[in-house]
């Protein structure tokens, strides 16, 4: 079973970090799923009453969710080529500025990078 990362696909920022981590996925272990299709679905209740608008998500591949900072540093792990990153994300400073870092940026970028009208998906 893959890892499921939930990303938004009217985000340029999100849109094009998903296709270049993709690339990255040499294992196939990543499956991307938009949280437009995840709006129009029931198919994951494991989301309910999460903001999956406001930071990334990541359903592992043993049924655990997480969300912003912690998503990010989990799928770089899976990433041959960037797992280095996953694992010095865990260090104490790192793992001290990281989260509200990544509040910070995912709160602005819209306001930097724009929105699609509709989701881009391929």
């Amino acid at each position: 079973m893959r890892h499921v990362v939930f990303y938004d696909a009217r985000c340029p920022f999100c849109y094009y970090l998903k296709k270049t981590l993709r690339r990255l996925d040499w294992r196939k272990k990543i499956k991307w799923v938009s949280i437009q299709e995840v709006e129009k679905s029931e198919g994951y209740p494991y989301l309910k009453g999460r903001n999956i608008s406001e930071e990334i998500h990541l359903l592992t591949n043993q049924g655990q969710v997480a969300a912003g900072f912690d998503a990010v540093r989990l799928l770089l792990l899976q990433l041959p080529p960037v797992s280095i990153f996953g694992l010095l994300s865990y260090l104490p400073p790192v793992n001290l500025i990281g989260p509200p870092f990544y509040r910070w940026f995912s709160s602005h970028r819209y306001e930097w990078f724009g929105q699609y009208e509709s989701p881009r998906y391929d």
